[in-house]
């Protein structure tokens, strides 16, 4: 092969052949990005909205996969980017680059088994059963008969068999009876539908791609179970890196409850002796009268009696297990059915099974710092209906990370928020790198992120390519002072007074970010009868279309809470003022967080700055992005919590901010607003 263009070359095809403008800091990130994957470095660039850094990263990965051979994995965290890099920015960057690069580079999407309709279960005759609070409940049950049928007939006409192609969407409670996950899988060669499976064909399609686009889940997968699920790859750009260690946190917690056990149970009926089956169900209804008389909250020890509840789920379970396990050679392809029900039991039974044993060896290590788990028992609503759940999710990924990520492939990390406190450092130690700051390293979460100097998996460097965007001339940074601290009893008639007036001066155009779902509800049934502009609050409608009526509507304002924080993308005169009621800390009774900040005080460091601080300067970077989403937008971010002006952490908080102009004058931010209102017209 002659050798390929340069990668600025590269992008500047890419962009002339997308018809947009290329920018300097584009050309930096994507030559940083190329140097970094040649030298086998790892890198954490963070690139403003409007850099255009998919391309920045597309064109040097794309250039490495044709010039090498090898896949390059991208990997996101929302599935609106997983569209727009597979719907648009790949396939036209794909025409672009082909005759400088000889070819069409190929690229395909990877999600988990889940996200794909089962063949053999849709024509099996066997069906998953209602849950119980469904049984009692004919419009539950109508409803989910509706959408089985209206997916049965989606399946004889699907190319992709894509959960997501799905158009209107199903309830996860539907999905289920088209879909199995890996565990339940019977895998290609022992399945009838194997060769037409939608899974298997996304998989092989992967397998020949350049490029392939996936999530965080599955990265987190592949990197951390052992389970290979993507293709073999020596380059990941992990897009939405502030989100990566919460994926890979959520795929590493495991729950336990009686309802779940007791499901497991019903999938095993016929299938193995009632006696085994009797035993189960006994340790189910054991453990509902155990965790019924204790508190919610963290665990710091196996409560009395909850030992040998366990130690009854290990052993029934595992009786069951054996049971399960097919009699002779060849029995599922001589009754695929059959075979489909034992593998959706047995991945039932074996959840129950590892998660038993999972909270029983979480406290083996006596010091709560070096234990691997958290665990606690939560209160969950279930159609209303509370029900207790035992959680366990790892006290910190970090070393996980650095070793079963970090350790195999070079990994590129990038978003529009990475730098917390004005450093790379804290966010790079929860992902299992070492700080390059000194005196950063008694900050960490982890408790094996310590990593040699010279191992070359922990090598990493970092980059801030700025942004397009003259924050200081386009947006007001504007604290109101005078109000007084946040409480716990709601928001008081001050603040809703201070946003009554500043959604009034902004003449609409609102996106008010609420720290609870309560709060929101609160202000929209407060603010409706005094606004003479529309309101509208998360809940009303689905998130996307309130997002689309909002964006249409120059007069509206829209109220939520933490999916608004990062998914809203509404640039325009439709968006002039952003509000947020609060300082985005978490619960102070949030078990995993409390657990991360004391495991960081037992080694000397301060536990709010690296966690609860760290947490709530990420969300502000976040919920303040939603203002200026291309560079003619102006307008005013408004935090109504007087701690980010007077607290001694707020000057931390700022640091994560983009350099807005600030102040806490109200009269100016009000006539700003105004001005802004009559430009719009």
């Amino acid at each position: 092969m002659s050798e390929l263009p340069s990668v600025a070359e590269l992008l500047t095809l890419a962009v002339q052949a997308l018809g947009g403008t290329q920018r300097p800091n584009q050309l930096t990130m994507a030559s940083a990005v190329a140097s970094a994957i040649d030298a086998g470095e790892h890198l954490a660039v963070q690139a403003g909205t409007g850099t255009g850094k998919s391309l920045a990263y597309l064109v040097p990965g794309i250039r490495h996969a044709i010039e090498t051979g090898r896949t390059v994995v991208v990997s996101t965290a929302t599935i609106a980017l997983q569209r727009q890099l597979i719907d648009r920015d790949l396939p036209r960057l794909a025409t672009a680059l082909e005759p400088a690069l000889g070819r069409r580079p190929e690229f395909a999407i990877l999600k988990g088994r889940n996200n794909y309709l089962c063949l053999n279960k849709v024509n099996s005759t066997v069906a998953e059963e209602p849950a119980d609070a469904e049984l009692f409940d004919p419009f539950a049950v109508s409803r989910l008969g509706r959408e089985v049928q209206r997916l049965h007939r989606w399946a004889d006409e699907t190319l992709t068999g894509d959960r997501d192609d799905v158009v209107p969407g199903v309830t996860d409670r539907a999905w289920r009876q088209v879909s199995v996950s890996s565990r339940e899988c019977l895998g290609k060669s022992r399945c009838p539908m194997g060769e037409e499976c939608f899974a298997e064909r996304a998989r092989a399609r992967g397998a020949k791609a350049d490029v392939v686009v996936t999530n965080h889940a599955l990265l987190a997968i592949d990197a951390i179970t052992g389970i290979s699920v993507l293709p073999e790859h020596d380059v990941v750009i992990v897009d939405e890196a502030h989100e990566l260690v919460d994926r890979v946190t959520g795929v590493a917690t495991a729950e336990l409850s009686a309802a779940a056990i007791s499901a497991a149970a019903r999938r095993c009926v016929k299938l193995v002796e009632e006696e085994d089956l009797d035993r189960l169900e006994g340790a189910s209804e054991a453990w509902a009268a155990l965790v019924d008389d204790l508190p919610v909250g963290r665990w710091e020890h196996l409560p009395d009696g909850a030992a040998a509840v366990l130690a009854l789920l290990r052993d029934s379970a595992c009786n069951i297990r054996t049971a399960l396990a097919p009699s002779r050679p060849g029995q599922a392809a001589a009754d695929p059915d059959a075979a489909a029900a034992r593998a959706t039991a047995l991945a039932a039974i074996d959840e129950v099974h590892d998660t038993a044993v999972r909270a029983l060896t979480a406290f083996d290590e006596p010091d709560p710092a070096k234990r691997h788990d958290v665990v606690w028992l939560a209160l969950e609503d279930n159609r209303g209906s509370a029900r207790r759940v035992l959680r366990m999710a790892p006290l910190s990924v970090g070393g996980l990370l650095r070793s079963r990520l970090f350790g195999t492939a070079t990994v590129v990390l990038t978003s529009a928020t990475l730098q917390i406190g004005g450093s790379f450092d804290g966010l790079a130690m929860t992902w299992g790198l070492p700080p390059q700051s000194p005196g950063r390293a008694d900050t960490s979460t982890a408790t094996e992120i310590e990593a040699p100097s010279d191992d070359s998996t922990a090598r990493w460097s970092a980059l801030d390519v700025g942004s397009p965007f003259d924050h200081a001339k386009s947006g007001i940074l504007y604290v109101a002072k005078h109000l007084p601290a946040p409480g716990r009893d709601g928001l008081p008639p001050s603040y809703l007074d201070e946003i009554a007036e500043l959604i009034a001066a902004a003449g609409g155009r609102t996106l008010g970010l609420f720290s609870s779902m309560r709060a929101a509800r609160a202000a929209t049934d407060a603010l409706r009868e005094r606004l003479d502009t529309p309101l509208f609050c998360q809940g009303d409608d689905a998130t996307g279309a309130l997002v689309a009526k909002f964006a249409a509507d120059h007069s509206a304002s829209l109220f939520g809470t933490l999916s608004l924080w990062q998914g809203v993308d509404v640039p325009g005169p439709s968006l002039s003022l952003v509000i947020l009621d609060r300082i985005p800390f978490p619960r102070p009774d949030d078990p995993l967080f409390v657990a991360r900040q004391r495991a960081v005080e037992s080694r000397g460091g301060n536990g709010f700055m690296t966690v609860a601080a760290s947490h709530a300067a990420l969300l502000l970077a976040q919920g303040t992005g939603r203002l200026l989403r291309s560079v003619d937008d102006r307008g005013v971010i408004a935090v109504l919590d007087s701690r980010l002006a007077t607290a001694r952490y707020g000057g931390y908080l700022r640091a994560s901010l983009p350099p807005y102009w600030p102040t806490t004058d109200p009269a100016v931010v009000r006539n700003a607003l105004q001005r802004l209102a009559a430009a719009a017209g």
